[in-house]
Order: C-alpha cells, then structure tokens, then sequence
C-alpha cells in the first residue's frame, strides 16, 4: 500500500513541542493543515494503516484543485518533520565512504562490513529544522557536516522480512547528521561508541513518501543527486544510490533481527559517498582524505566548518526538481 500514496508532508511551528502536520504541494511550494485528519506527523505515523489513506484522498483533492486557497511554503516556518523522535538509527552502507573514512582512522575496514550492515544509534530528543543553527561549543572539535538519506518506518516486528520491511517504510527525508570529528577517535577508543562527537542532526523540510518520489525511488534506495554547497560553492553532487552496499530494506532486516522497530523511527543509510572524484563529497572528512591521497599537506586541506559557515544540502531529482527541500543553516559557536 505504501507505494500507492503519494504524501509530501512538513510540520510547522505552532508553539508545540511537536508542530502541526502540513501537506505540501508537489512543487514545494504550498501548504496546507492536515489537521483534522493528523495533528502531527507522529500521530499519522501511529495510525498510519487508515489515516494515510485519508491523507492521501485529501492530497489528491488538492492537486485536483491546484490547491487552491494554499498558503505559500517557508521553510523557515518548518521544524524537522519530527521534532523529536523515538529512535534515530545510523547505517554505513556506502563502499567508497567507508574506504575513505577508515583511512582516516588509520584502521582497518571492519570484518564482514559487506555482509552484516554497521549501524549506530544517535540520540533522536532534538532533531533540528532546516534553518536551524548548527550549533558548536569550539571550532577545535572539528565540525563536518554528512549529507545522507533515511527512511521513517511504520511498526516493524521482530523478524521483519525484506517484503515486510519494503512495505514497512512509510517516509523518505534528507537529513544532516553532524560530527565532531575532533572528539570522535578518543570516543571510538573507549569500545562504546559516538556520545558526544554526535550532536544533534538536522533534516530537510519535507518527508515524502515512497510513492511520491516515482521514478526517484528505485530498489529500495533514493534515485537522485544530492547536492552540498558550502559557503555558496559547490562541495559535492553525488548519487545517493550508487556503489552501496545494503538497501533500506536489508538494513531494517538487520535491525529487526532481535528487537522491533517502533512506528517513528528514522533509518539512515550513512553519508553518501561515490567514488568518482567528480561526483565530490558529502562530508568534509572524506574530502580531506582524497587530497592526502594526492599528496597535499596539513596546511592544504579543505578546514572543517568554522562559525558562519553556511551549508546547503538539496537532493535533485532528475528534472532538477526539489525533493525535500533545502536545508540551508549556519554554524553558531555558544
């Protein structure tokens, strides 16, 4: 069923901890309440098996009447789809990525990388709006951005199939997952994971459902460039579904394997990454990492992010069209 609605959703601020769920036009470029139907994106998601279809009738109506009496779409108005989640889970899925990123760490890729995904759990109480700050303490933590795709999922159960978790993905967003690369290997070397190097992630403005995305959405993965502007200058336009590993529904396998996933829960597939130099980066790290390759020194490499650093993350699709909206933030040190 979940590939048959088509939805593109953002929530609003409304002085709530949780926003107001908005329908937005396929062109991005209106809005309209999906209240009374769903208040919130995570009350649709609760009851996705019956309101999503209601929602979808309601969407379609409105395209039928070139939404008429719409208002005009702001991502400034927007919060993060959720603006606080129940879970927040991490996969590394990109070849070329992990190649890079191991480099950096001076460490092996780790055994079986190719046949059991690598996930992580990030903390998911704040989740941050397009337009939101990146907000940093000291630019000595090494701030980089990672560009990357997730999915939101209904339930899944325990022993979730691959048909099951294909059907189980309800939502696609865009997404900012921050690091502090500075901080990350003292954090790594303590065997328990990323704490403190992972502050809060940051997400596009609107969720869209499979079924929306067309011929954007193939084989379980985002079909699209994903454009990153640093500072007004073009970083990075990979592909988000080439040279990976796993898909989203081999990943949500994996996860499902001896715990559920709750209804709400955001799956990312780590940070996009291609091999082919012109494609670029998606984080600053891996950037850094190809040009000592090449032999650049210290002095040489790209900086990580310092304060007023603005960041532009948009994925594409073929047409040139938005998918998800920009996120477009600053870097504020506090």
């Amino acid at each position: 069923m979940n590939h048959t609605i088509e939805l593109r959703l953002a929530t609003r601020r409304n002085g709530r901890r949780d926003g107001e769920l908005m329908l937005v036009s396929p062109d991005a470029k209106r809005w309209l309440s999906a209240v009374p139907v769903a208040p919130t994106l995570q009350y649709l998601l609760d009851h996705w098996d019956t309101l999503a279809v209601a929602l979808d009738a309601r969407y379609r109506e409105l395209c039928s009447q070139h939404w008429s009496g719409a208002e005009d779409f702001d991502i400034h108005q927007c919060m993060a789809p959720l603006p606080r989640a129940y879970q927040w889970a991490d996969a590394s899925v990109y070849r070329n990525h992990a190649r890079l990123i191991y480099q950096w760490r001076k460490e092996p890729i780790p055994p079986g990388y190719e046949e059991v995904p690598l996930v992580y759990q990030g903390g998911s109480d704040v989740m941050l709006g397009p337009t939101q700050d990146i907000e940093a303490v000291d630019e000595a933590h090494d701030i980089d951005l990672e560009a990357e795709i997730a999915v939101i999922v209904k339930d899944l159960p325990i022993g979730t199939s691959a048909e099951q978790a294909q059907q189980g993905i309800a939502l696609v967003c865009l997404l900012n997952d921050v690091s502090l690369r500075g901080l990350i290997p003292k954090e790594l070397a303590k065997g328990f994971g990323f704490y403190q190097s992972k502050p809060a992630t940051s997400f596009a403005p609107i969720v869209v459902t499979p079924g929306a995305l067309g011929s954007a959405w193939k084989d379980c993965m985002l079909d699209a460039s994903v454009r990153i502007d640093i500072n007004s200058q073009r970083f990075g336009e990979p592909r988000a579904n080439a040279e990976v590993v796993f898909d989203f529904a081999q990943i949500l396998v994996h996860l499902t394997r001896t715990r559920t996933l709750s209804a709400g829960s955001i799956v990312g597939a780590g940070t996009i990454s291609n091999e082919a130099e012109s494609a670029g980066s998606a984080c600053i790290t891996e950037a850094r990492v190809r040009q000592l390759l090449k032999g650049a020194t210290e002095d040489q490499l790209h900086p990580y992010l310092k304060h007023g650093d603005r960041v532009r993350i948009e994925a594409l699709n073929d047409d040139g069209q938005t998918l998800f909206g920009a996120i477009d933030q600053q870097v504020r040190l506090v």
